[in-house]
């Protein structure tokens, strides 16, 4: 039988390594800022166009590379971090593999400048897949600069399955925040497509948190610390009034690098448990510190999992630790044995002699005893009546015509009509006599409103048929008439972080279509001054929050799809929630509203909105 295995030639290797090192344009970002941080830099420039599809470039001013070492730096399994097998269990560095900068010039067109404290003339270095294209001396400052270019322009498969520019930018974002918050003695700098995004000066922990996410930030922080033999814990929670729904600011770093740990975020769950709600997820910003041993960090080629020796003891001391950090700072509600002076003797009491309390019983009651009517009061004093008001009286007549002879009526007639007023009123004042019309409508579990047909009945999911009603009545004032708006008597201000605020700028005009007047919007501030009809004041906050975390997750790029998305988050910010209860009317009103749309089966999302039941399947449960 001939042969039929062979070995893969270089440049298909790399690129194959390339697949899980680099998958996305924030791969290639995440990779030289870790390679500028082993380097010792303390100034990190990054430069980003087109979402990194087009160039990413990070500039330090770390030690830079020799002529041979910036050769060898792209060949694979090459790195100057490890040298045996059992430093793979003490390492201080981030990169270790050898293979990062191998799979990045197997895939883009990469140029490189490099120079060393100690050498005068630097390194100017082109690779185009894996190929070396030039390599002179060239003056440059120390440190390097590596540029990458046109990223999978050798594998077209690959650049069509990246998402959209906003997407791949979140992405980059994200990674950019990883490393800017495990470093922040480090300055930062990011640039895309010229315009500066993030500007963050040497600093401590909490001010690089603040210069991230923005100046509010600030009073949001709990911090936390915590040192024993196995770990030491530092970092800071959010409170638990400001938990959201998304699980974007949420961070663990171990030994300064960053992981994914859903086991460690369940203990930081568990230590908020009674304090926020079910479907919100705190923030929090913790930096473990482990002796390197005891951890296993080459499991994954993104090196963001990490395996414990002992997880059960880290999990139970990060849950103390948060939990003792939320009472110390009277975050979490706590007994308060302290003495109220509201409960202190007077002094003119204090050398009185106590007294035992008189108590008087009626020994005549009987709980058993009809009670008499309450018309029949009988008041403690004696009522004296004026007699100024008789002569008001004089000469009126009874229904029958005959007159009282001192205009007063009986005491009887009195008596009646005192049990008459006094007898409790049930029902509506303003009861109508005319009989009900429409449909009966029921609400099961404040959740369906099920209504019966000819044949059976139906059953409606009041939170999708709202979001139904709502999604085609934004979409249609985004795209064909403006929105009715209510003024508010007092600005409602709120902050968001830059990148936050830069998002709802590229869509302000669509949210101006649904009933939104911005009087200003600033670097970190957005002052609102008019709001849609449909949603209270209180609910602002929630949706735009909601909205920028859609956005984060999925924005196309322009046209009829952005609008689409704008109004299905905003359609299920608004809608009525389950457990809402809803009156007639409401019900009536909704189910009119819900079959005059164009699409009434189906919700914003593709979910079905009703259901109905014949008489037939009722039948069959019963025989």
């Amino acid at each position: 039988m001939a042969d039929i295995i062979e070995l893969l030639p270089d440049h298909v290797a790399n690129q194959i390594a390339a697949g899980e090192v680099v998958q996305r344009p924030a791969s290639v970002v995440k990779e030289l800022l870790e390679n500028a941080i082993d380097a010792k830099a303390t100034d990190i420039t990054l430069v980003v166009k087109d979402a990194g599809k087009t160039l990413v470039q990070v500039t330090d001013n770390g030690s830079g590379m020799s002529i041979t070492d910036a050769r060898l730096s792209f060949e694979r399994h090459a790195t100057s971090k490890i040298k045996s097998a059992e430093d793979l269990f003490n390492l201080h560095t981030k990169g270790f593999r050898g293979e990062a900068l191998a799979s990045i010039a197997a895939i883009a067109h990469v140029e490189l400048k490099t120079r060393t404290d100690t050498s005068e003339i630097g390194t100017h270095l082109t690779i185009e897949g894996s190929k070396v294209v030039s390599q002179d001396p060239a003056v440059v400052p120390k440190g390097t600069t590596i540029s990458v270019k046109n990223l999978f322009y050798n594998i077209p498969a690959r650049r069509n399955f990246l998402k959209s520019n906003p997407v791949e930018t979140r992405h980059i974002i994200d990674e950019f925040h990883r490393v800017a918050l495990a470093h922040p003695t480090v300055s930062f700098q990011m640039l895309h497509n010229g315009s500066d995004v993030f500007n963050l000066p040497a600093s401590n922990s909490r001010q690089r948190i603040v210069h991230i996410f923005g100046s509010k930030t600030n009073e949001k922080l709990v911090p936390v610390s915590e040192e024993t033999e196995i770990i030491k814990i530092e970092g800071f929670v959010m409170k638990p009034e400001y938990s959201k729904k998304s699980r974007g600011e949420q961070f663990f770093f171990v030994n300064d690098r960053f992981i994914k740990s859903p086991y460690l975020h369940h203990a930081v769950s568990s230590a908020f448990e009674g304090l926020m709600k079910n479907d919100v997820h705190p923030g929090y910003f913790l930096f473990l510190e482990v002796d390197p041993h005891s951890i296993d960090i080459n499991i994954h080629p993104t090196k963001t999992e990490i395996k414990f020796d002992d997880e059960h003891a880290i999990y139970a001391m990060l849950r103390a630790t948060v939990k003792h950090s939320l009472g110390q700072f009277n975050i979490a509600p706590v007994l308060d044995f302290e003495r109220d002076k509201g409960f202190d003797t007077p002094y003119e009491y204090s050398k009185k002699s106590p007294t035992a309390p008189s108590i008087e019983v009626d020994r005549d009651f009987n709980p058993f005893q009809e009670r008499a009517k309450q018309g029949n009061i009988k008041f403690p004093f004696k009522r004296e009546v004026s007699p100024s008001w008789e002569s008001l009286y004089v000469g009126l007549k009874d229904d029958s015509g005959h007159a009282h002879p001192s205009g007063l009526r009986s005491s009887t007639e009195a008596e009646m009509e005192m049990e008459f007023e006094s007898e409790e009123v049930t029902g509506s004042i303003f009861e109508s006599k005319e009989t009900e019309t429409g449909q009966v409508t029921l609400q099961l579990q404040n959740k369906y409103i099920v209504s019966p047909l000819k044949n059976g009945m139906m059953v409606i999911h009041q939170n999708l048929a709202h979001q139904r009603v709502l999604y085609e009545e934004l979409l249609k004032n985004i795209t064909v008439k403006e929105a009715v708006s209510q003024q508010l008597l007092f600005p409602l201000e709120l902050h968001f972080s830059k990148p936050d605020v830069a998002i709802i700028e590229k869509v302000r005009e669509q949210l101006e279509h649904t009933g939104f007047i911005f009087s200003e919007l600033k670097d970190e501030t957005i002052e609102i001054s008019g709001i849609p009809v449909q949603i209270l004041e209180s609910h602002v906050v929630n949706l735009l929050s909601q909205l920028v975390h859609d956005i984060k997750e999925e924005v196309p790029d322009t046209g009829f799809s952005q609008n689409d998305m704008l109004a299905k988050s905003m359609a299920a910010s608004m809608a009525i929630k389950s457990g809402v209860s809803l009156n007639k009317e409401e019900r009536e009103h909704l189910i009119n509203q819900l079959f005059a749309c164009k699409e009434p089966t189906v919700s914003p999302t593709n979910k079905p909105v009703f259901t109905t039941l014949d008489v037939s399947d009722l039948d069959k449960k019963f025989m």
